[in-house]
């Protein structure tokens, strides 16, 4: 059933609000101030989601998607390609702005800013995974869909990523597969196959690596090796596998030196990394502590852990160790931390972690997250215990998307007595020591 719209504003997600006979109508494929026909494409008893197939009034932001996949019922990877780069930046802004101000009562004055490497806004996703089809094609998600809609090209991929050739070859009895280039050239595929079947790999360049993701952090190397080297500034991380990185290729810097710039860590001081990674933010830590300072990074995968091992083993005042977060305080004995730098996954913290990291006493937390709902609602539950929030950063690490990276940060007024590295139980003021025996 089509129906006439006048759009509203955006909405978290990509969508734009509109109302019809009293209810709301999340609209995807319009701008804000456009008037439309829209497909209704779901109903819920308390609104409806819809596709706009016809643009009466257009908005002078609306440009012709650069990709032949974007649009209704097509590819849902994208979420703004009808929208010129500047409207898509200020309609990211709006929605961090919205999230702040109606879950945590933030008034935020910021404006997303632009990542160097993507000034067009395409050739920017270094990682992607396709979905195989029946007959052994990739292709990529529709919106809210299992379906598949093949591609032969993928205009945000980059150039590396579409070197490889995997969209025109036959990828039979796998049930995705991930292409991903890497800052220092690498190459790689990995299969995912289909349960108790067997992937005839396609030929390909001798230079790409390939291999098999057995799960639960298992993979098997059937060409090449078996992780990737990234480089940020002058220092290499090695990433095994799918292992996660960034997948535009300026935000991994971009990000260390927002972290940076808020954690400001100092000599001596003993700063933890949470959801670590491979090691990123902490060695920009590591650093700056110095040998008489410390980081800990925790990290719940064991793979990523091995690999944040591997790429700092130059700097003995860091060490990591596999762990659940959650736990992670309780179980390694951390009492007190000067800074603290989280980057969780998309659901964010929750109050058990906050009620965690605030006892910490730490004078400032840095809070990297990508996305604004969960990162205000967490805020909010930060500020019932005592951390305001001093500034934050947005960042378009997704162009062409709804998503948005974001980095907070937090202090708290300085409290009675010693906080700093020394005065964590356990801690020896021996350089390179450590409160905690790291347990991978």
């Amino acid at each position: 059933m089509a129906i006439e719209l006048t759009v509203g504003p955006v909405a978290h997600g990509g969508w734009c609000v509109a109302r019809h006979d009293g209810r709301v109508v999340f609209v995807r494929h319009a701008l804000p101030g456009e008037r439309v026909m829209a497909e209704i494409t779901e109903e819920t008893s308390r609104f409806l989601r819809a596709d706009a197939v016809e643009i009466l009034e257009p908005s002078a932001d609306r440009v012709t998607p650069p990709c032949p996949f974007a649009g209704p019922g097509l590819c849902g990877g994208c979420d703004w390609q009808h929208a010129s780069l500047d409207a898509q930046r200020r309609l990211k802004t709006d929605v961090v702005a919205e999230q702040l101000s109606r879950l945590a009562g933030i008034d935020w004055k910021g404006t997303v800013e632009e990542v160097p490497g993507a000034p067009d806004g395409l050739g920017w996703r270094t990682r992607v995974q396709f979905a195989v089809d029946r007959e052994g094609g990739l292709g990529l998600r529709r919106h809210r869909s299992h379906d598949i809609q093949p591609v032969d090209l993928c205009l945000i991929a980059h150039p590396e990523v579409e070197n490889v050739g995997a969209e025109v070859m036959n990828w039979r009895n796998a049930s995705s597969v991930e292409v991903i280039a890497s800052s220092t050239g690498d190459q790689a595929v990995v299969i995912a196959p289909k349960p108790r079947r067997t992937v005839a790999v396609p030929d390909l360049d001798t230079s790409v690596a390939v291999f098999v993701d057995e799960g639960k952090g298992r993979s098997r190397v059937v060409h090449g090796r078996n992780h990737l080297v990234e480089r940020v500034g002058e220092r290499d991380f090695q990433v095994t596998g799918s292992g996660f990185w960034q997948v535009h290729p300026g935000t991994a810097a971009t990000l260390l030196d927002a972290v940076l710039e808020f954690a400001a860590p100092q000599p001596g001081e003993w700063a933890l990394d949470l959801y670590c990674g491979v090691g990123l933010f902490a060695a920009g830590l590591a650093e700056a502590v110095g040998p008489e300072g410390a980081v800990f990074g925790v990290e719940s995968e064991s793979v990523a852990v091995r690999d944040a091992e591997r790429n700092l083993r130059d700097l003995p005042q860091v060490r990591f160790a596999r762990g659940r977060v959650e736990n992670a305080l309780e179980r390694f004995g951390i009492e007190r931390a000067d800074l603290v730098v989280v980057d969780p996954p998309r659901a964010g913290l929750g109050r058990d972690v906050i009620a965690g990291l605030t006892g910490l006493q730490a004078t400032r937390i840095v809070y990297v997250s990508c996305d604004p709902a969960t990162l205000a609602r967490d805020l909010a539950w930060f500020a019932e215990r005592g951390y305001s929030l001093a500034d934050l950063r947005a960042f378009d690490a997704f162009p062409m998307t709804h998503h948005v990276e974001c980095v907070a940060h937090l202090v708290k007024e300085p409290v009675q007595g010693p906080t700093s590295r020394d005065a964590v139980d356990g801690v020896s003021s021996n350089p390179g020591t450590h409160p905690v025996e790291p347990r991978s």
